[in-house]
């Protein structure tokens, strides 16, 4: 469910497995949305993790929406 403040930020970006290919628009709440540990575990059961670690902005803009 969504936050009742949908206020966002918005940045192009690239995706977070291989290929990790560019060209994706990333859409973020500001407010975090909470989720339950069972929730968390149905997650991980499905996901192996992370495969890229957080990159430098290389001179793109974050909007502030």
């Amino acid at each position: 469910m969504p936050p009742a403040n949908k206020s966002y930020y918005n940045y192009p970006g690239s995706l977070t497995t291989p290929p990790c290919s560019e060209g994706v628009n990333w859409i973020v709440f500001k407010t975090p949305i909470e989720v339950s540990p069972g929730q968390i575990d149905a997650f991980k059961s499905i996901y192996n993790g992370n495969a890229r670690p957080v990159q430098p902005l290389n001179g793109r803009n974050i909007q502030d929406n």
